[in-house]
């Protein structure tokens, strides 16, 4: 959620930023400021009011006190009279806020001026390459071809029996390999100085709503509801970790003893429609409607959290590097960065069949614009006023892309596959055939 103190000084920035963006927020932005001066107008003549109330309310007690009975009468219908009126303008503020604050949460990030003006993917920036693709003596084959018809380490045939289309079941080596993928992710994570978290998977709408998956993406959420003693409610499939993990400041203020920043990581299953993806990466696991991802979530302070997100970046392309994996590292335009947003960077790993980089993971700068929509502040001294914080997260990485970066950079010609050195302890041998 934007600073609606920072809209009111300064709507040009704002519309600048949106612009930027690609132009289509801006109608809600012009709403959302007409919006708000209307509230403030009427608040203004409910303080009038308020303020008219309280002279004669003082009134009263000076004429009762010189025995001024008819006085204090008139005076005590005029209070009557003026709290009236206060209700009736209360009951019309009470519309405008809620209109106000819909808006308020339908309108995403402004970009970081760092960030560099694009209409779309296709204007993103290169940052770096890090390793050489595979060169092969032999065609490579794809990773559907590799594991699930050569090896059968998974089968997207059994996962739409179970579930539908975009589902995918892992078994035996497979599903070892999985394994040792998450473990070994947790592992490299917890020594870099993340808390491991195992959050739950259904969470409240309200928790969607304070990362900016609701109200804007509630098509791409699996949606459920629970019946809590005699009280149904709503719950909500996590899209990712992200959620609860950033969830955990919520309505919270952190005080000035509490060391910053916060490090958390956790393994999920991951649940996403997908609504806008129909015909695009059908064959395979790149686009599931259920993936497995390790998340990275940072709590700072404000000056912080752009060295925070170079410092995350870094620490999701650890697990590529000690995989000996290729990557290159892709700084975000205005028109791609995420919703909740304000600075986004890619990391894309080699996929040898595809002859392309495609996205392992996406690592975020969100500044206070989460903070604000959950309330979570911090103190900076036990006597100084609450900030609020900022919040970053990043895939660390996603755990079904790199199940199929290793299949597809680590084949052989015979068609088993090399465990990369640093995985196979976790997976107990160092070949798949």
């Amino acid at each position: 959620m934007l600073d609606i103190n920072a809209l009111r000084k300064d709507p040009a920035a704002a519309r600048k930023g949106l612009q930027d963006r690609g132009g289509r927020y801006l109608p809600a932005l012009e709403e959302l400021l007409a919006l708000d001066g209307d509230y403030r107008r009427k608040l203004s003549e409910v303080e009038a009011v308020r303020a008219q109330r309280n002279a004669a309310s003082q009134q009263i007690g000076k004429a009762k006190a010189a025995k001024d009975e008819a006085g204090a009468q008139k005076l005590m219908a005029e209070v009557a009279g003026f709290k009236t009126r206060m209700a009736a303008l209360e009951e019309q503020l009470e519309p405008l806020a809620k209109k106000t604050r819909e808006l308020s949460l339908s309108i995403p990030n402004i970009p970081h001026e760092s960030v560099a003006v694009g209409r779309d993917e296709t204007q993103n920036r290169e940052v770096r390459r890090v390793g050489q693709p595979r060169t092969f003596d032999f065609a490579p084959k794809d990773h559907v071809t590799l594991g699930e018809e050569k090896l059968g380490l998974f089968s997207t045939a059994q996962g739409a029996r179970l579930a539908g289309s975009r589902f995918a079941l892992w078994s035996g080596a497979g599903a070892r390999l999985m394994r040792a993928i998450v473990n070994f992710q947790l592992d490299l994570h917890a020594k870099a100085g993340y808390v491991e978290v195992h959050p739950p998977l259904l969470v409240k709408p309200e928790i969607l709503e304070g990362t900016g998956q609701l109200p804007k993406f509630e098509a791409d959420l699996y949606k459920t509801s629970t019946a809590d003693g005699e009280k149904a409610q709503d719950l909500f499939l996590i899209p990712t970790a992200e959620v609860p993990l950033t969830n955990l400041v919520r309505e919270s203020i952190l005080p000035a003893d509490k060391p910053l920043p916060l490090k958390y990581a956790a393994y999920t299953p991951c649940f996403r429609q997908e609504a806008g993806s129909y015909g695009k990466d059908v064959r395979g696991l790149i686009r599931n409607h259920q993936f497995d991802k390790v998340e990275l979530v940072w709590i700072t302070k404000p000056e912080d959290s752009l060295d925070a997100l170079e410092r995350l970046t870094g620490d999701a392309e650890a697990v590529l590097k000690a995989l000996e994996l290729p990557y290159r590292v892709v700084l975000l335009c205005t028109g791609d960065i995420g919703f909740s947003s304000r600075k986004t960077y890619d990391i894309e790993v080699w996929i040898p069949s595809e002859k392309r980089y495609r996205e392992i993971s996406s690592c975020s700068d969100c500044g206070d614009f989460q903070a604000r929509r959950m309330e979570a502040r911090f103190k900076r001294e036990a006597k100084s006023p609450t900030e609020y914080l900022h919040t970053l997260n990043g895939s660390g990485v996603a755990v079904g892309r790199l199940f199929v970066a290793i299949l597809e950079n680590f084949q052989q010609k015979d068609g088993s596959i090399l465990v990369p050195k640093a995985l196979s302890p976790y997976f107990g041998a160092d070949r798949i055939a």
